[in-house]
């Protein structure tokens, strides 16, 4: 095949690839507040959250953040979204990881506290963001009532977005979000003996 023929070929077929793109932009006509899980044992799932936060404060969004679990620990995405307090309302709510704080009826109560600043932020008419760092590991540890969490996002307002993160999201949760991403665990740094780095996991 002579490199014109390649080419050709390749036209046709990147042709055939945009009407298919096309045809479904075209008919992808809705809009609405829309949940999203970030979940699976991969690193990122945070990462990929805060992204959607900054990407929301680009199109000058109003966004709230409640991290659960991390709390006993300084995160960069906590120092660096804190420097816009009139856009990104952060509330970081959790004892540090399950491990660390061996006490069940503490991390049940931090849980519950955590939850009734999430509330306020579904309830916010300003926030048009909310990102619930963690809160699967939460509910997989059974801190909250799935149902009862997934009735009061429900409740939001039509246009606000919802996001979740965490490994191990509850298949009732898989079920009512609207995008789901599972991350999945290849390689890891940590299991050849490298601390956490900052402004990689920290």
């Amino acid at each position: 095949m002579t490199d014109t023929e390649k080419s050709q070929r390749h036209q046709k077929r990147m042709k055939r690839h945009k009407e298919v793109v096309d045809d479904k932009i075209q008919h992808a006509d809705k809009d609405k507040g829309l949940l999203l899980v970030i979940t699976g044992n991969g690193k990122g799932k945070s990462s990929s959250g805060f992204g959607m936060v900054a990407r929301a404060l680009g199109h000058n969004m109003r966004v709230g953040v409640v991290q659960f679990i991390k709390g006993a620990y300084s995160t960069g995405e906590e120092a660096f979204f804190r420097r816009f307090p009139d856009e990104v309302e952060y509330h970081v709510m959790g004892d540090g990881f399950t491990w660390d704080t061996q006490n069940l009826d503490q991390d049940i109560a931090s849980a519950k506290k955590g939850w009734e600043v999430c509330k306020q932020l579904i309830d916010d008419p300003n926030i048009d963001v909310v990102l619930f760092d963690e809160l699967n590991i939460v509910l997989k540890m059974r801190y909250l009532d799935t149902d009862l969490v997934l009735a009061d996002i429900a409740k939001r307002a039509e246009m606000k977005h919802v996001i979740i993160t965490g490994r191990g999201a509850p298949e009732a949760v898989i079920e009512a979000a609207d995008t789901v991403s599972r991350i999945e665990d290849v390689k890891h740094a940590f299991r050849a003996g490298f601390r956490a780095q900052k402004g990689i996991e920290l």
